[in-house]
């Protein structure tokens, strides 16, 4: 018996809104990748993106726990001698929260060619607005 494969245009996509408002970072961003992957669906497959879309909104009101604001660290590097960038989770959440859940869910996922596709599904706002009224989003509860 061979395996059922879902096509690509068969595949059913939903859009979620998620309030990340007191959630904590590593517990929001583990449920955000497996939705976007599509791992609660039962026609997952790994080769395919079978995910749905996530808006996280309240970027910025997302909790790290313990003594993550002053001993977490994000580097980044320019390319040239002694260019290492490094910003503390207390600096990045003050002034690119958004990037703080991207960088977490991305970690998340595996690191390939579908990975950046799935990433482009999640959009991530700082505040309660975002323009994706009329995907009709579900709130989902995580």
């Amino acid at each position: 018996m061979k395996t059922p494969l879902p096509k690509v245009n068969e595949i059913k996509r939903k859009w979620y809104v998620v309030d990340a408002k007191d959630k904590v970072l590593g517990r929001l961003a583990t449920q955000i990748a497996i939705r976007l992957r599509g791992k609660h669906k039962p026609e997952f497959t790994p080769h395919l993106d079978t995910g749905d879309f996530i808006i996280v909104i309240n970027a910025d009101k997302v909790r790290l726990t313990g003594k993550k604001l002053t001993d977490k660290f994000y580097y980044r590097h320019s390319g040239y001698m002694g260019g290492l960038k490094v910003r503390s989770a207390a600096q990045m959440l003050a002034e690119k929260p958004e990037e703080v859940i991207r960088l977490a869910v991305k970690r998340m996922l595996p690191r390939n060619r579908l990975s950046r596709k799935l990433l482009k599904k999640l959009k991530v706002y700082r505040g309660e607005e975002h323009p994706h009224q009329a995907q009709q989003p579900e709130k989902l509860d995580l």
